[in-house]
């Protein structure tokens, strides 16, 4: 069973405004007013981006990738509100993308949107809501953020052949820039917000997953968690990942950072503790260049379907450029390689290119 994992999609402010149908673009930042000022500067760095653009355009290569890969299931971090609110959160930065654009996922054929993000809830409860109904009506799942807490945390799930599903558990920290105040409750609208990251809600997590847990069921804790740049990974990360999977869980999914992290295989269960971002509307943006979060990953975990062990973990390398996704270029897939190996290697992964022009993750 191979599956698709990315981190996080955010779809709003700039790359809405190039969709067929955009938002307004007024936005409440410091210095940026009008979200079609992250269109110019990207337009500044790569040349002209074509507007409005087919729903597939921004998936650019990854389209080819995951037809030719032909995943059992794709699940990725959905990191905008989708809602036509204008009640933005007073936060700073707040992402929207129009509901008639959701047809940008539905043409990557996106199984699960994970929601417990630091940006589900930028239009407010009514925004929330509106993203609910949107995703509802496009047949997306999805879970981390519900009408109550009961429903954000129910699972989603992606029934496989013979009888083999993928269930996945969405959640986050206040780490990653989660508002306290957008947690749910028996009443309240919000996301599965963690209080914290002890040994006790790693186990209340596992339990939790476990009882919606079937044989032959390959599990998914995708968790937002973290700041935004840097490769050191908290300890408080490992070990909380760590006992999820002694807990049961098969996948740690993490995400938040702009760019990737270390890669752990733990009792021969796959831990990913900072996906980094897969599209957004960064380019342009000067500032830690040196993390190079123009280049991005697909990852394609294959399981064993008997244990649900990992048996593979193959990357392709992209790179964001005219707010799409385009194959990296040789050069830019050795250093992504070069980079993932050293910081891998004090959880004793190694990564390798492969003859494809993909990365081969190993492990002892």
């Amino acid at each position: 069973m191979t599956f698709f994992l990315c981190g996080d999609v955010m779809t709003g402010r700039g790359i809405d405004q190039i969709l067929p149908h955009p938002s307004p673009p007024r936005i409440y930042e410091p210095v940026v007013r009008d979200a079609r000022m992250y269109v110019a500067l990207a337009e500044d760095v790569n040349g002209s981006v074509p507007r409005p653009v087919a729903p597939s355009y921004i998936w650019g290569d990854a389209l080819d990738e995951l037809t030719h890969v032909a995943p059992a299931a794709r699940i990725v971090n959905l990191e905008t509100s989708v809602t036509r609110s204008e009640d933005a959160w007073p936060k700073g930065i707040n992402y929207r993308m129009h509901p008639a654009n959701v047809a940008c996922l539905i043409v990557a054929g996106i199984d699960v949107c994970v929601l417990a993000n630091n940006h589900v809830l930028d239009y407010g409860p009514v925004g929330l809501l509106e993203t609910l109904e949107t995703l509802d009506r496009a047949r997306l799942t999805k879970t981390g953020a519900g009408r109550t807490l009961a429903e954000a945390r129910a699972p989603a799930v992606v029934d496989l052949a013979d009888d083999r599903r993928v269930v996945v558990h969405g959640t986050g920290t206040e780490t990653s820039g989660i508002p306290p105040g957008w947690a749910a409750t028996d009443d309240l609208a919000g996301v599965d917000l963690l209080s914290d990251l002890s040994d006790e809600t790693a186990a209340a997590v596992a339990a939790r997953v476990g009882r919606s847990k079937r044989s032959g069921d390959v599990t998914v804790a995708s968790i937002h968690w973290g700041t935004n740049w840097g490769y050191e990974v908290p300890p408080a990360h490992v070990r909380f990942a760590r006992r999820l999977i002694d807990g049961g869980i098969d996948v740690v999914h993490g995400h938040s950072s702009h760019h990737p992290r270390p890669i752990e295989v733990y009792g021969n269960r796959l831990i990913l503790y900072g996906c980094g971002d897969f599209i957004n509307d960064y380019e342009g943006i000067f500032g830690h260049e040196e993390y190079r979060a123009d280049l991005t990953l697909m990852y394609f975990p294959t399981f064993d379907a008997a244990s649900g062990e990992l048996s593979e973990l193959r990357m392709t390398p992209m790179q964001l450029r005219k707010l799409r996704l385009n194959r990296a270029a040789p050069p830019d897939a050795m250093w992504l390689r070069d980079r993932l190996a050293r910081i891998s290697l004090e959880f004793r992964s190694q990564v390798e290119a492969s003859d494809d022009g993909s990365l081969l993750l190993r492990w002892h």
